[in-house]
Formats: C-alpha cells, sequence, structure tokens
C-alpha cells in the first residue's frame, strides 16, 4: 500500500505539471497537446493514476484492488490539490485562468458533470490500455486532447485546477463527487461490454 500512496503522489505532480502547462498556453490545442507529456510519463514510469486504474476493476476487484483504488484516488487528489495552491502562489497569472474555468465548471448541473466525466472515463480506459497492450504511446497522445478539447472532466485533473483556482465554494465537493462517479463509470464500461460480448469464435 506505501508503493501506491508513493506511486499516486508521482502521479498527481504530473498532472500538476500537465495541469500547469495548459493553464499556460493562450491556444487551448496546444495545451490540451503539451498535457498529454503527464499520462505519457506516468504509463511510462508505472505511476498510479487513478483514472488509468480504475478501468481494471472489469478484470479483479478483490478487497485489495479496492483499498488500492481509494488510496491512489486520496493520494492523487490531495498532492494535485496541493500543488494547484502552490501554483496559484507562485504564479498568480495561471490562478486566475483556473478561477475562470472553474467558476464555469461549477455552472455545470451535477448530471451534466457526470456525463462530461463518464466520456473522459472512456477516454481515460483506452489510452492506458493501448498503451498496455500495444505498447504504443499514440493512443494516449489522441485521447487526452480529444477529452480536453471536448470539454470532458477529469477528476485528477479539475483538483489542481481547483487548488490554483483560490475558490472556495462548497458546490466543489459534490463537483467533485460527480467526476470521480462518472470517470469510473467510464473507466469500467468498456470493458464491461466487451467482456459480456465473448470472445469471437
Amino acid at each position: 500500500m506505501l508503493k501506491t500512496w508513493m506511486n499516486s503522489i508521482c502521479a498527481g505532480i504530473l498532472i500538476a505539471i500537465g495541469g500547469s502547462v495548459f493553464l499556460a498556453c493562450d491556444n487551448r490545442y496546444v495545451g490540451a497537446v503539451m498535457f498529454s507529456v503527464a499520462l505519457l510519463c506516468i504509463c511510462y514510469r508505472g505511476y498510479y493514476l487513478f483514472t488509468g486504474k480504475v478501468g481494471y476493476l472489469s478484470e479483479s476487484h478483490t478487497k485489495k484492488d479496492i483499498s488500492s483504488l481509494a488510496i491512489g484516488l486520496v493520494g492523487n487528489l490531495a498532492t494535485t490539490f496541493l500543488l494547484g495552491l502552490l501554483i496559484r502562489v507562485t504564479m498568480p497569472n495561471l490562478g486566475e485562468v483556473a478561477a475562470t474555468l472553474c467558476t464555469k465548471k461549477l455552472e455545470q448541473e451535477f448530471w451534466q458533470t457526470l456525463v462530461r466525466a463518464v466520456f473522459c472515463g472512456f477516454l481515460m480506459y483506452l489510452a492506458v490500455s493501448i498503451f498496455r497492450d500495444k505498447k504504443t504511446p499514440l493512443a494516449i497522445l489522441f485521447c487526452v486532447p480529444v477529452f480536453i478539447l471536448s470539454g470532458f472532466e477529469h477528476s485528477i485533473a479539475d483538483m489542481f485546477y481547483f487548488g490554483a483556482s483560490g475558490l472556495t465554494d462548497p458546490k466543489i465537493l459534490l463537483f467533485t463527487l460527480a467526476v470521480v462517479l462518472g470517470n469510473s463509470i467510464g473507466g469500467v464500461a468498456l470493458p464491461l461490454l466487451q467482456k459480456a460480448g465473448g470472445k469471437d469464435e
């Protein structure tokens, strides 16, 4: 469990870096592509990112698996939020961009946030599973920009943005719940559907 905790912190650091470069880019297309560096490094180094792991509950869902997910989620969220606070203090201009971004996020209804998060979950599962199975980073390089440019919600990245935003609205908790739930649903949906279809004859 200590390994999971430490690796979740490492993943959180990289998501914070990806979030920072996204906030720093005036061109959202460039920012979306540059954010990919976070997931690329996480996958190559084997760090623990909740949104990349939750889909594998369809393969194994022991108590240990669930405990690891919970620990990884807390580690990811805590790290990104704290680093977001740090970025706001050291780079106020990024904090202002994050505040504008997060204010718009909190205007969404719960179900809208949930659906956006489900679609992000689909893409995150595909990015990580294709990287693992096919040994290619191509899915990461496409899936990450697609989820960002589509306006889908990623729970760990969003926590960084909220930390950097300086907002203290209690709606953040409900928003985070919706995104974590949606990412989880999206992450397990594709492998479960494929599994339900059975093996090709």
